[in-house]
């Protein structure tokens, strides 16, 4: 019997199966092809397992050109040739050896897949510790900037409210570039330690700038809080030291100008040669307990059309000065309102005007002056010498600072009037005077809660949160009483 032919393979099929067989010695397997009945071609080995069984393995379909997917009778032969040399090397039981291949195959396959994953999974932590480990080596200068962008510029909150600081951070950049970045700007962030920030704060305390030295350790521990919890490090250095080691318990001025001190005032006022702008402003806020950065922002309601404007001129104002204190507000001397969009606590209010204080603005009103170029009426109340935005608050607080010295404490090119404006009861700033508001309308019997909604304090606690009443009707009656009071003050003492 000869070998199979292609010839053979492509008989016609007689309707019984044909079997072909290779000539092979014995103990080597044969090489089967086979046509069934239905005319089906393909190959086969055939074997004698270890138990003197017969066993038969399908090789592969028979195409004498080879299409996909089928054999040509030289290479299903090459297949049977390499399982009979397997087969007279020791594998007798050639189903369960290839079973036992296939299962290792897969087995590697598997253990390939899972070291691959294993390696994938071991770089991925590499370059997350590798990133984490840069983020650790980010300098103090850079996380400033970091933390400077994100909490400190002012943007819109999730709750639609403005947060942030009103100079953008600006003043706290400053006190950075003088006494922070110089020796640890370039610092990785993780290496600071507590001594290094106590050598910073050391120094300041060395200027006898106390205040200073507590404002920059409370925003050296915000930073470096903002750090921790970025994981940037682990912990803060600086979280245990407290203002009292540092500048001391920051004490809070209290000073109120009693009614004889007022009455004292009304009469040194004409004397102290001040602007008659700032001495009306001295009266609006003890008639209104607004703020001299309110006060400063102040501009006439028909200017109101230009708002954005506006607002756009008082920020760069805020800029320029370093400061976030003037906010923009409108005076409405018909409905007897001082409306301010939004203000340090990040909310609007709006002040009633007493008689007592539009008669203030009335007279401011008739101090207004026009644009130097158009003509027109400038639109703030206080005005700058160019008419171009508000009076500076720093200007507002020299003149009553000046008039409060010594003979011999007196500035160059200042004021001769030197103590014209000093009281029995001690120093006295444009803040202390909101102050004394306050306390005015507490002696004249009004609640506590009616004088905080006058100055826009903020409700704390849950009170804050679900009492959300401003008491206008209350506030405007506060505000009369309070006006009346000043009134009869007033002319009591001329």
């Amino acid at each position: 019997m000869g070998i199979i032919t292609d010839k053979e393979m492509g008989s016609k099929a007689n309707g019984a199966d044909q079997w072909f067989i290779d000539p092979a010695p014995r103990g080597a397997g044969r090489f089967m092809g086979r046509i069934t009945a239905s005319g089906e071609r393909s190959f086969y080995f055939r074997y004698t397992t270890s138990t003197g069984q017969r066993d038969t393995l399908p090789v592969g379909a028979y195409d004498s050109k080879g299409r996909e997917g089928y054999f040509t009778l030289a290479a299903a032969r090459e297949i049977a040739a390499g399982w009979s040399k397997q087969y007279k090397n020791g594998a007798r039981d050639l189903r369960q050896h290839f079973a036992t291949v296939e299962a290792n195959r897969l087995e590697a396959i598997e253990t390939a897949r899972d070291q691959a994953d294993k390696e994938k999974r071991t770089a991925e932590a590499a370059e997350q510790q590798a990133e984490l480990d840069k983020q650790r080596r980010l300098t103090v200068r850079q996380v400033f900037e970091r933390w400077a962008s994100t909490e400190l510029a002012p943007h819109i909150g999730g709750d639609g409210k403005r947060i942030g600081r009103k100079d953008g951070g600006q003043y706290v950049r400053e006190q950075f570039e003088r006494r922070v970045f110089g020796d640890f700007g370039d610092v990785a962030v993780m290496d600071i330690r507590k001594a290094d920030v106590l050598s910073i704060l050391d120094a300041v305390k060395a200027e006898g700038k106390l205040r200073t030295a507590n404002m920059l350790l409370a925003d050296l521990k915000q930073m470096f809080r903002f750090a921790a919890e970025r994981e940037i490090i682990e912990h803060s250095p600086i979280e245990l030291i407290s203002k009292r080691k540092i500048g001391g318990k920051d004490i809070k001025r209290d000073r109120v100008l009693t009614d004889s001190e007022l009455k004292a005032l009304v009469k040194q006022l004409p004397m102290a040669n001040l602007n008659r702008r700032t001495v009306l402003g001295l009266w609006l806020i003890l008639a209104t307990g607004c703020r001299i950065g309110e006060l400063m922002g102040a501009v006439w309601v028909d200017a109101k059309s230009n708002q954005q404007a506006l607002q756009a001129v008082v920020d760069e104002h805020n800029l320029v000065q370093k400061s976030g204190a003037v906010q923009l507000g409108f005076v409405d001397s018909v409905a007897r309102t001082w409306y301010m969009p939004t203000t340090k606590n990040q909310r609007d209010h709006q002040i009633h005007l007493s008689k007592f204080a539009l008669t203030q603005f009335s007279e401011l009103a008739a101090l207004r002056e026009t644009d130097r170029v158009t003509g027109k009426p400038l639109p703030w109340v206080f005005p700058d010498s160019r008419g171009a935005g508000p009076v500076c608050i720093k200007s507002f607080g020299k003149q009553l600072a000046d008039r409060q010295r010594s003979a011999d404490e007196r500035m160059m090119n200042r004021t001769k009037a030197v103590d014209a404006l000093a009281l029995a009861g001690g120093r006295w700033t444009a803040h202390d005077l909101r102050r004394t508001t306050s306390t005015m309308m507490s002696q004249l019997g009004i609640s506590n809660d009616v004088i905080n909604e006058c100055e826009n304090h903020i409700k704390q606690g849950m009170s804050g949160v679900y009492i959300q009443d401003r008491r206008q009707a209350e506030q405007a009656q506060a505000f009369d009483t309070l006006g009346q009071k000043l009134t009869d003050l007033v002319f009591s003492t001329i």
